[in-house]
């Protein structure tokens, strides 16, 4: 309800049901309408000089009616108030104040003052109070709030005042509604990240705050905070900032040394630029150094940018720019930079280098709603090869293993119609860190034109050879650049470029034979222009070929056929017998076989010879070649090829019965995933016209934890006393059917508790693993750069229920991959690589946590890259340790800090970083 001030309130009038006396009630009605007629009248105001009133006539006529004849009218003059210069008093309340209390709600005439007990609820205007009891004092414009004593005498009911989006809990308030000040004490009040206590609280009015004697932290436990800063003086200004006076650090109301004269608690619901504190270490070889510290810059609401800096006292120095840019429902990505300029030992001493080394990352990701018909993504890492290697900062420590990196960055448009027609623009990039070999496309032209059906029908389904007839066009165009980590983006990078266009049109039809089976028959006409061919030489005199590039345009033609037949053959094993529930109720074999026939006619004509003349001038051979050798699409075949492909794929499924007995269904599970054998025959060959039995298989075990994939190489031929490949079968040379020229098995292996498979794939460190091209998991290791990963505490969803004794299960998680290649192709008969990597974690109690990393080389004997990782929650902290026992990186690094991205600075880290030779 809404009520006015005690000068405007019409007084209540509780009727009850005793004797009444009807006189008597309208003589107190009549007295009351009479009181509050006179409670609206105002103050007469002392006389002053009337302000006249100035009349504009309208017309003649008007004015010439005779005064007589009007009639006069009664005019209420109007009060002088609203015309002299003098402003009239504002109410004591000007907002209207609704209030409600679930025991009483009364009013003291005498006092001026409105009492609500119990649940008590005032609002006006933007704030609002709840308590146990609320005293509104009409003559100081005065709010009294406090809780009450429930039946155990227990303070309960505290007030809760809320003014626009600040809230504050205190034990009790004063608040005055004129001045808009307040006294707040024992309050708690969310101020960003953190959560101020204070003793007393003044507010001065609704964006400043003063505190005496207050707490800040970012604990959640407010009653006993793990840790403080106790601010002796500070001012708040709500979503902005606390400025304090002395404020030193406590730890469990323990006071420790950590401490400023004053302090700046910035407290922005939106990003804002900052300092990025480094962290402090020291090195062996380089010294003493800073890294990871520099300022962030927020440049708006969709983009930001870091730039941090490392610097060694030995002259090494390094700089970081990372930036991330996301528009909703347009596009999202990531840009960063890392440069490092490497020294080791010092000026003058004979072990004395210098190296730079950098990398270049840019992710960008499309939204599908943007645009559906062009999408443009980006994923690129290019750099040094050296750099995951060489590098000193530990951000990079999960890329260590590292062997290749890749980039990709495409545009695609379609263009909708009948035919479709589509087109993308592609640079890509491949290097090999091992060998510094660099392979880029610059770029990559792709351009379809959709599948054509010239003899469908052009309602219903394609019926039979001719109907199903489909070709389309396709062209794709590359400028290909083969170089080396020395030339890169250099002049002499684009010296051997070369490029090329290939237009190809496929003709497609398929078909039903005698029911149950497919055929299908394709012919493909090629086209292949280039910029750059060659012309090939003897030179009597240096005795050796001389090939003479030629730039300008030429092309070639070729085309081929193929067709292949196949079909599907199911076969199913019933192992179900009437009145006994067997538990495996069926096994289903299923067969595909096929057959295809491929023909490459030969395109001699674009050959042609050169004559070696030996040194009395006799020729002594003719050498063919093609002058569209080493072309980045081929060269056109010179012998005719006809030859058979032959395949067989398998695949097991069973049906078991369900453990669950619900179940009204049995349950499929895969036995065998696939089991495929593939082979050749060239009818052209006038040798060796078979080619190796190629063996692949693979399935998943374990309610789909443990993956397994084989392979295998079969040869039918033998070897001559050389080790050379001869006509002959080996089934003929005193040998088996086929010979074992190589194998290969791999296994990987997840398994985990119930808890510990809650893996966040999403976290920091893996996200840096992915773009340096790195491993989805742990395996290889990860980052340490633990003061910059924001750690979420994760809070599972059952609580377990204290009963004073010990039942906590360790949530854990275990990884392993396994990895065998034999070789045996020219007898050698020896293992080329056998490794076991693993890694896991174990959370040994609720607070503590140990992950570990490794493997074991089980040919050559020996561990490889291990990583011991023990992490501890500390509630509002972290503590982390790291080790890299051994290997050319050994390491440790301990980090202690604060969660709360706010308070993320406040932190000691302790390292020894590896002593890294360029």
């Amino acid at each position: 309800m809404a009520f006015q001030k005690p000068s405007h309130t019409f007084t209540k009038i509780h009727l009850k049901a005793l004797h009444t006396n009807n006189f008597k009630i309208l003589f107190a009605l009549s007295f009351t309408v009479f009181i509050n007629t006179f409670s609206f009248a105002q103050d007469i105001p002392q006389k002053s000089q009337p302000i006249k009133r100035t009349v504009k006539e309208k017309d003649s006529v008007s004015s010439s009616l005779d005064s007589l004849l009007i009639k006069p009218v009664a005019v209420k003059e109007q009060d002088s108030t609203l015309k002299d210069s003098i402003k009239p008093k504002k109410e004591l309340l000007e907002n209207i104040v609704k209030y409600h209390a679930s025991d009483y709600t009364t009013f003291n005439q005498k006092k001026h003052k409105l009492y609500l007990y119990n649940q008590a609820t005032i609002e006006y205007g933007d704030m609002n109070i709840t308590a146990g009891s609320i005293i509104i004092d009409y003559t100081t414009n005065t709010v009294y709030a406090k809780g009450i004593l429930d039946s155990l005498s227990n303070y309960s009911q505290k007030p809760v005042f809320t003014q626009g989006s600040s809230v504050v809990e205190p034990d009790s308030i004063i608040f005055n509604t004129k001045t808009k000040k307040a006294l707040i004490y024992n309050s708690i009040t969310e101020q960003g990240d953190g959560t101020v206590i204070a003793s007393i609280t003044k507010k001065e009015n609704d964006s400043v705050y003063f505190l005496k004697n207050a707490k800040y932290t970012t604990a959640e436990d407010m009653e006993d905070p793990e840790y403080y800063f106790k601010l002796r003086k500070a001012k708040v200004v709500p979503g902005k900032k606390i400025v304090t006076g002395l404020a030193n650090l406590f730890i469990y109301d323990v006071p420790t040394p950590i401490g400023l004269p004053f302090g700046f608690f910035p407290q922005s619901e939106k990003q804002t630029s900052g300092i990025i504190i480094p962290t402090f270490g020291e090195q062996n070889d380089r010294g003493f150094f800073l890294q990871n510290g520099g300022y962030y810059f927020a440049i708006s609401d969709y983009i930001d940018l870091a730039v941090l800096g490392d610097y060694y006292t030995n002259g090494s120095y390094g700089t970081r720019l990372e930036s991330t840019y996301n528009k909703r429902y347009k596009f999202r990505g990531n840009v960063g930079f890392r440069y490092e300029n490497l020294i080791n030992s010092e000026r003058g001493f004979p072990d004395y280098s210098k190296n730079t080394i950098y990398n270049l990352r840019w992710s960008h990701s499309q939204d599908s709603k943007a645009n559906p018909n062009s999408r443009f993504s980006a994923s690129v890492n290019l750099g040094s090869s050296r750099y995951y290697r060489n590098s000193l900062n530990q951000v990079n420590s999960g890329a260590f293993l590292n062997n290749t990196l890749a980039s990709s960055v495409s545009y695609s448009k379609t263009f909708q119609g009948e035919p479709q027609v589509n087109f993308s623009l592609t640079a890509t990039h491949s290097q090999n860190t091992n060998t510094e070999t660099i392979n880029m496309t610059l770029p990559t032209l792709q351009g379809s034109i959709g599948r054509m059906y010239p003899f469908a029908s052009k309602s219903g389904s394609k019926k039979g050879i001719i109907q199903n007839i489909n070709l389309q066009y396709n062209i794709r165009g590359e400028n290909r650049i083969q170089t080396t980590d020395s030339l890169f983006f250099k002049k002499e990078m684009f010296d051997d470029a070369k490029a090329g266009f290939q237009h190809s049109i496929p003709i497609n039809t398929n078909f039903k034979l005698f029911k149950f089976f497919s055929l299908s028959a394709s012919a493909n006409y090629n086209e292949v222009w280039t910029f750059k061919t060659v012309n090939k030489s003897f030179d009597p005199i240096e005795r050796r070929t001389v090939t003479e590039e030629i730039n300008g345009f030429d092309s070639f033609r070729t085309y081929n056929f193929s067709t292949s037949l196949g079909t599907t053959i199911y076969g199913m094993f019933n192992f179900e017998k009437e009145g006994k529930d067997s538990k495996i109720k069926a096994i289903r074999h299923i067969i595909r076989p096929s057959i295809n026939y491929n023909i490459n006619p030969a395109f001699d004509k674009y050959y042609d010879t050169y004559e070696v003349v030996s040194a009395d001038g006799l020729t002594t051979s003719d050498v063919e070649f093609t002058r569209f050798e080493g072309g980045i699409f081929g060269s056109p075949g010179k012998n005719f090829s006809s030859s058979m492909g032959i395949s067989v794929s398998n695949n097991l499924e069973a049906k078991v019965r369900d453990k669950d007995t619900t179940a009204t269904e049995a349950k499929k599970i895969i036995l065998l995933n696939n089991l495929n054998f593939a082979t050749s025959y060239n009818f052209a060959g006038d040798s060796l016209q078979w080619s190796p039995v190629r063996m692949t298989g693979g399935t998943q075990i374990f309610n789909n934890k443990m993956s397994i994939n084989f392979g295998a190489t079969l040869d039918p031929y033998a070897l001559d006393n050389n080790n050379n490949r001869i006509n002959k079968f080996n089934i003929d040379n005193g040998g088996s059917l086929f010979r074992l020229t190589s194998a290969n098995l791999t296994t990987s292996w997840s398994i985990s508790s119930k808890k510990g498979d809650k893996k966040d794939k999403n976290s920091e460190a893996i996200q840096e693993n992915l773009r340096s091209g790195g491993r989805d998991d742990d395996l290889f290791g990860l980052g340490e750069d633990f003061a910059n990963q924001q750690i979420k505490d994760v809070k599972d969803d059952e609580t377990p229920v204290d009963n004073g004794l010990y039942n906590y299960s360790l949530p854990w998680s275990l990884r392993i991959a396994y990895a065998l290649n034999y070789s045996n192709s020219r007898r050698e008969n020896q293992i080329s690589s056998h490794s076991l990597m693993f890694s896991g974690d174990v959370q040994l109690s609720e607070k503590w946590s140990v992950r570990a990393s490794s493997g074991y080389d089980l040919k050559d004997f020996g561990f490889t890259y291990t990583q011991l990782s023990f992490e501890r929650d500390l509630k509002s902290w972290q503590m982390n340790f790291s080790w890299i026992p051994f290997s050319d990186r050994a390491q440790w690094n301990f980090f202690i800090g604060i969660k709360s991205s706010m308070l993320k600075d406040l932190k000691y880290e302790k390292r020894r970083q590896p002593d890294i030779r360029l």
